[in-house]
């Protein structure tokens, strides 16, 4: 966005704007993009939420959202149930009539894109924060299934009047460049920000070097590699702990079982911790941050880990690369290698020096550039953007 656009979309649109986001999961919704519709809510726009209710309805009622429980759900269903939830998505869109429309991962960005060009009434902004199961697979089932992805994606942001978000450089590269989505209407917005209030540096606990892997228990999170690492490590009979935090997730085709996890625990390589609520009560228990993912958007844990002052052992691989640089706030390993996930965390195991040096760094870099107030702001110079293009769009028409 260039400075011209930039100025033009900071002017104020409208006095009253309603937005509707579109999530699968109400528990993503409240982790990812609550700071977000919090954001729009302050500015006195009518936030609603079309969401599937699990457990976070009342605290999202407490926000003054207006929630419309949805029957989509993530993964794919039957192919009648795949329709009926478009057709679902038409009438509310039709029912709201929203003012700007934002899908958030990649169903919603289809089925929510799609629903959107058959009620033609709101800008679309459309955000994918990775490029997920299917583009870090290489099967062949899997191969058939990116490549209708790809076109329905390309599909889904071929209407002038929708928008792109990706958290990442690399992301933006593949799909401009396999024509996939626009060069003009993709913005690269760094993640979904972090409270840098809430995560903040705090003293290194006393005991053991523990190492905390913040994530679904997913394959594709390099799950199975941080426990060998652990075995590996546990072999050298270097003095650590690495805790794993966070359930399994059965609707992810990469999700790990929890018969598997409960053995790893009682291995006694690693400790399973399960779903924790408060993550930043993690971070100051803990002394380095581990991620070993396969590709990823711009990941949370790892920007909430930075924000608290931890240093990072990542691979790299998109999304961790971007925030992540080797040696001077992290430490960056090929994917799969778990002996040099081992090695590097032996080396931050004994260095405390090392250890406070990148976590120092890791926190700057985190203050400097994905900050919840600097991607809130970058989204909102975005819908200001579509919606004053929307409102040009309607008088030309009359």
């Amino acid at each position: 966005m260039n400075q011209t656009e930039q100025s033009s979309a900071a002017e104020t649109v409208d006095d009253q704007v309603k937005i509707l986001f579109l999530v699968t999961e109400d528990w993503y919704f409240f982790s990812h993009r609550l700071a977000l519709a919090q954001s729009c809510r302050n500015l006195g726009w009518n936030v609603v939420v079309a969401t599937h209710i699990n457990k976070n309805y009342d605290e999202m009622k407490r926000q003054s959202f207006e929630i419309v429980p949805i029957r989509m759900r993530r993964g794919y269903g039957n192919l009648f149930s795949e329709i009926f939830a478009i057709f679902e998505l038409i009438k509310i869109y039709r029912h709201h009539k929203p003012d700007i429309i934002h899908n958030v991962a990649l169903k919603p960005v289809i089925y929510g894109s799609l629903a959107a060009r058959f009620t033609r009434t709101a800008p679309v902004i459309n955000m994918l924060a990775g490029m997920g199961y299917v583009f870090s697979r290489g099967g062949l089932s899997t191969r058939l299934i990116r490549a209708a992805i790809k076109l329905a994606l390309k599909s889904s942001l071929s209407p002038r009047r929708h928008w792109l978000i990706v958290q990442n450089n690399t992301d933006a590269t593949v799909l401009i460049g396999n024509g996939i989505a626009s060069a003009e209407r993709t913005k690269i917005i760094s993640g979904s920000g972090v409270n840098v209030q809430k995560f903040k540096p705090t003293p290194e606990p006393e005991g053991p070097v523990i190492v905390a892997v913040v994530s679904r228990m997913l394959k594709d999170k390099g799950i199975r590699e941080a426990v060998m690492a652990a075995r590996e490590l546990k072999r050298r009979r270097v003095d650590i702990e690495i805790w794993l935090v966070g359930d399994e997730d059965p609707k992810n085709p990469s999700s790990l079982s929890e018969e598997t996890l409960r053995q790893w625990d009682e291995e006694g390589c690693i400790r399973w911790l399960g779903y924790q609520t408060d993550i930043s009560a993690i971070w100051a228990k803990a002394h380095i941050a581990l991620l070993p993912s396969y590709r990823e958007g711009m990941p949370m844990s790892l920007l909430e880990a930075a924000a608290c002052g931890r240093p990072i052992v990542t691979t790299d691989v998109p999304g961790c690369n971007e925030l992540i640089k080797d040696s001077v706030n992290g430490i960056l390993v090929p994917k799969h290698d778990w002996i040099g996930i081992a090695n590097a965390i032996q080396t931050l195991a004994n260095s405390p020096q090392l250890r406070a040096k990148l976590g120092a760094a890791a926190r700057d870099t985190v203050c400097g550039a994905y900050s919840v107030e600097t991607v809130n702001r970058e989204t909102h110079a975005l819908y200001q953007l579509a919606l004053r293009e929307s409102k040009r769009d309607r008088s030309h028409a009359i």
